[in-house]
Order: structure tokens, then sequence, then C-alpha cells
């Protein structure tokens, strides 16, 4: 049996569209701050991408700052004014670690749309007169994390009333090390690398050329996807796996199916007392990649924090993974993996008892 890849919230495998975007750009010579020939080229190249980045996220072009990648576009928080920055606790940690108090004045809700290690969607606070209403917070700014949430679900910066949005390109088959920070046009903020101006002042550093080409050609491609019911498959898919597993192991917990939205590819799950990282292993060596934990952990496996913000115990949170589909997964494949996984917990389940 070939490896079945069940992993799509970490990486997204890179679209063919975007791989001819990238080696077309390869053979672009201009930096795109020359003025000269090879430099225009260069720079239509990065600002058909803006353009494409823009209609699929529902903001103007000059609203796209092309970074290397969300964790990079998030550092907005840190360089933020003096307001406070309020962080929900279950946000990715590329946000989560910018949490920090200050002046009421200025401050930011920051939140994800969608969550990686749950596939949970929040809902966004509405702006109101005296600001953002979140939990017990009020807040004059909002900023969204929208990396998994592209392409998934519908989503449109304009009508969000976010100030601030972040998105990464390998979540969406484009390439890795790319991404964009979205600003509300009219928001000062501080630069997030300063040198020789680029990126509209907001981002200093040549652009990378086919990297950004290859993020333009993907995220239009995802938007058709959307748009074509694309998702509405994968859900399907989704349903049958937990439909499977629940039937045969009635211990096991799926994070947010009864009462919350979720994204239509992501099933988060716990087998109380076996421990995720544990499932992982043995999956990956029966040849299915999934994961435990958020989608950028750098092969760190513990607790979740997450699950722990939701109100799970550290035990149980600990037993969870994540199971992420997308559009080339098959029937097939989820029904070889509830087969694959369902053996591996019985053998659990006769060595615990």
């Amino acid at each position: 049996m070939s490896r079945v890849y069940l992993d799509w919230n970490a990486t997204a495998p890179l679209r063919a569209d975007a791989r001819a975007a990238m080696v077309d750009a390869m053979d672009v010579l201009g930096n795109p701050s020359s003025v000269h020939a090879e430099g225009r080229a260069a720079k239509a190249i990065v600002e058909r991408a803006r353009g494409q980045v823009a209609e699929a996220v529902g903001c103007l072009p000059q609203e796209v700052v092309f970074t290397s990648g969300a964790t990079e576009a998030a550092r907005v928080l840190e360089a933020w004014p003096a307001g406070a920055v309020h962080v929900d606790p279950t946000a990715h940690d590329a946000v989560w670690t910018h949490q920090r108090t200050g002046h009421a004045e200025g401050a930011v809700i920051a939140l994800g749309l969608a969550n990686s290690e749950t596939g949970v969607i929040s809902a966004l606070p509405s702006r109101t007169e005296d600001g953002f209403h979140w939990q017990e917070t009020v807040a004059d700014y909002l900023f969204v994390d929208a990396t998994q949430a592209i392409g998934r679900i519908p989503f449109a910066f304009s009508w969000s009333g976010a100030d601030v949005a972040i998105l990464s390109a390998h979540k969406l088959g484009g390439p890795k090390g790319i991404g964009a920070l979205i600003v509300r046009q009219g928001l000062d903020i501080p630069a997030l690398a300063t040198g020789g101006g680029q990126e509209m002042g907001r981002r200093s550093g040549t652009e990378n050329i086919a990297g950004i080409a290859g993020f333009g050609a993907a995220i239009e491609a995802a938007m058709k996807d959307l748009s074509n019911g694309v998702w509405d498959q994968v859900e399907k898919l989704r349903n049958i796996l937990e439909s499977t597993l629940s039937a045969a192991t009635k211990e096991t917990i799926f994070v947010g199916k009864k009462n919350m939205q979720r994204l239509p590819n992501t099933s988060c799950f716990v087998a109380p007392g076996w421990k995720g990282e544990t499932q992982v292993m043995q999956m990956d060596l029966a040849g299915f990649a999934i994961s435990a934990g958020s989608a950028c952990s750098s092969g760190k496996v513990r607790e979740s924090r997450v699950l722990q913000a939701m109100g799970f115990d550290r035990s149980t949170s600990a037993s969870a993974i994540r199971v992420s589909l997308g559009p080339k997964t098959t029937e097939m494949d989820v029904e070889q993996f509830c087969s694959a996984w369902l053996t591996k917990y019985d053998r659990h389940r006769q060595r615990a008892a």
C-alpha cells in the first residue's frame, strides 16, 4: 500500500498551477525594485500575484504585504503600538506568543478564524461605536489569523471588519516560505522590517518572486475549488471517517463535533489514555501521515494547549490527534486509515487491560 497523506492542515501538496508559475518566474532576471525593463517584468509578476491574493481575500491590492509566511506576518503584533494585545487562548502559537498587557487605548483583539488543531471556526466580533467586544474585552482593533480558513470557507477581509489579517501560501497548495499580511488601508503601524522600503514600506527586503508567483496561482486555484464545491465532498469524507470510528469506539471524543462549526476537512479526536504521540508514530509506520498538536510545532508533541484552553484536562489533551483531509483524499484512503487505526486501537486496549 502506498502512503496516505492526511495532514493537509500542516501543508497542502503543491498545486500544478503554482509549480508552473514558479518555474516561469525563475526565468525572469530583474529585481522588482529596478526601473529598467527587466526590473519592470519582475515587478509585474509581484503585482499580478498581489491582485490575485487581494481578489481571493476580498481586500484592496495595496492592502496586501508579502511576507515569508504567516508567522512573520503575525509579528505585526510584536510591533503594535502601546495598546494591549488580547489573544484568544486557542490561537496558533505564532499569534499566542504576542499576548501582552498594555493600555486600553489602541488595544487589539487577535483571533484565529479557523483553528489548525481542531478545525473549530470562531465567530468574529463586530465593530461597534466603542470598539470590538470579545468575551470581557473591548479593543479598538481586530487581528484575524485566516491561515487555515482561506480557500476552505468563505471569507472577505472587507466584510470581516478586521484591521489586520494574515495568511500562508502552503496551506492552500502554494509554496512554503511565502505568506501575506493584510493591513487595512490608512492604518498606521510599524513596518515588519526596515531597509529598502519594499512592499510599500511595510516589509523591506527583495521580494521572493518565485514564491509570490506560486502564491498567487495557488490562491486563485483554491478559490475556484471553493466556489465549485470541492470542500463539500471533502466534508463528506470527514464525516465517513468520524462515523466509522465512533461506531466502533464509543469512548472516542470528537472535538467540536456536537456544538461547533468546523472546517470541512478537519477531525480532531481523542482516544483517552492513548498518547497522541504514540498514535502518530504507529500510524506513520502503517503508512499514514497525521499529526498531534498544531500544524507548525517543529516536531514537538506535547499536551495540546488549545484543548486545555477549551476545558479538557492534561491527560485528555495529550491523547488527541488531528486528521486533516484534502481534495486529493479518496474514500479508500479514509477506509484504509480507519481500518489501520482501529487495529492499533484494539491492540492498545488489550495492552492496557
